[in-house]
């Protein structure tokens, strides 16, 4: 009999088709669960506090908090106004940024890719670049939208690995090529918050929690996008996968 896959829950963006709402997650994220970390994906939609989040950390095994084309609201991070024209879904920052907290506190196993990694730096007490673009001092993290899909998520700059932290661990390598599709950065790393890697212009592209009693990892890039294909984002997730499958074999809390 085959071994039962861990159970994980990946967050979903609200958007709308016509008239009607929908809650949705890229095919690339459930594909990198299923396939590079061997779990079960379930999607979870972005309705807050309608959402029971203490029976969903007693039913998942781990959570992917995925990328998406929208900002976490500056609110979050007592930040300035966003530009006029900036997307934001303020239904996933209603689910997501709680769904965090509680799962690290738990020790469910925790992936922040892209928007994941920046509401990661948002819930313990960071704050965001909006427009990294206009900040002197970095380099240019945007993909060029006019090329196809692969140039955009294609090698862009090098990161380099912090030694001994849980990347390290993770990758056995001191440098990786990574993809970046980012307009949003780390301005301030929230207190209790590890680095974890870093760009050439000194930007903090991953980072760990501190303490944390399970995996909990965020990465500014994109390691889901042909997971299979690339040895180090597959180490990411494999990693994951089996901090989930550590998780499903303990004994689940009561509700």
């Amino acid at each position: 009999m085959p071994a039962i896959k861990p159970l994980i829950g990946i967050s979903c963006c609200t958007t709308h088709f016509g008239p009607h709402p929908f809650h949705m997650a890229g095919e690339k994220y459930i594909r990198g669960a299923l396939q590079a970390a061997d779990g079960l994906p379930l999607l979870i939609p972005a309705l807050g506090d309608e959402l029971p989040l203490e029976q969903l950390l007693n039913t998942f095994d781990g959570l992917l908090f995925t990328g998406s084309p929208s900002n976490v609201e500056p609110h979050h991070y007592a930040g300035p106004a966003s530009a006029p024209g900036t997307h934001h879904d303020p239904g996933r920052d209603a689910t997501t940024l709680p769904l965090i907290r509680l799962a690290v506190e738990r020790g469910v196993p925790v992936l922040g890719l892209c928007r994941g990694f920046q509401e990661m730096n948002v819930v313990f007490g960071g704050s965001l670049h909006q427009r990294l673009h206009e900040v002197p001092g970095f380099i240019e993290h945007r993909e060029d939208t006019t090329q196809p899909v692969d140039v955009q998520y294609g090698p862009a700059h090098d990161i380099r690995i912090e030694p001994g932290g849980l990347l390290d661990r993770v990758a056995g390598c001191s440098t990786a090529r990574v993809n970046s599709l980012h307009t949003q950065g780390v301005d301030r790393l929230a207190p209790g918050l590890q680095p974890e890697a870093t760009a050439p212009d000194g930007l903090i592209e991953a980072f760990s929690v501190t303490g944390a009693s399970s995996f909990a990892l965020g990465v500014q890039w994109h390691p889901e996008w042909k997971v299979l294909e690339n040895p180090f984002y597959l180490r990411i997730f494999k990693a994951f996968g089996d901090a989930c499958r550590a998780h499903a074999a303990q004994p689940k809390r009561t509700v």
